[in-house]
């Protein structure tokens, strides 16, 4: 890469070192981002679940708060990530009883200078988390897929939608 070749990867400075993105100069506004991914399992697991019968209490809502916690700390899990100081977490559990899954979406949003991309897709990755440790016992198999981002809103890059 050239001195006039500007680095797409912006965790990355000019010699291949990383560091932390400078946002001091961009303007804030209001910025969303929503992600979602599913933990599938077997109809018993599922059962248990829907039913509120798990050993280990209400697993959708213990799920719930263990994601909204972890929005809260992206910035301690991921090197990289500024601190965000968020002003809506909302976290849905939809259960889907023909595929015997749950898919976990979380709505982050702040006003500020960076996105929220990361505690939101982090939110989702630890709901699900928490939902397999809850589980474990019964089912070691279940399967996390589909996390990705959804969409996200605010900053120069303005709105995307995958």
């Amino acid at each position: 890469m050239t001195a006039s070749t500007p680095n797409p990867l912006t965790h990355f400075d000019a010699d291949g070192q990383a560091h932390m993105v400078d946002v001091g100069a961009k303007a804030e506004t209001r910025r969303v981002a929503v992600a979602s991914g599913r933990i599938l399992m077997r109809p018993d697991t599922f059962a248990m679940i829907e039913s509120g019968t798990a050993k280990k209490g209400d697993v959708i809502g213990i799920a719930r708060i263990a994601a909204i916690q972890a929005s809260k700390r992206t910035s301690e899990l991921i090197p990289l990530c500024h601190p965000i100081p968020l002003t809506r977490v909302a976290v849905e559990f939809a259960l889907d009883e023909a595929e015997s899954a749950v898919r976990c979406t979380v709505t982050a949003e702040t006003v500020g200078r960076t996105g929220v991309e990361m505690e939101a897709l982090t939110a989702v990755n630890v709901g699900l988390l928490t939902i397999y440790d809850m589980c474990k016992a019964v089912d070691r198999g279940m399967r996390m897929d589909g996390i990705q981002l959804l969409e996200k809103l605010g900053g120069k890059s303005g709105h995307w939608k995958a």
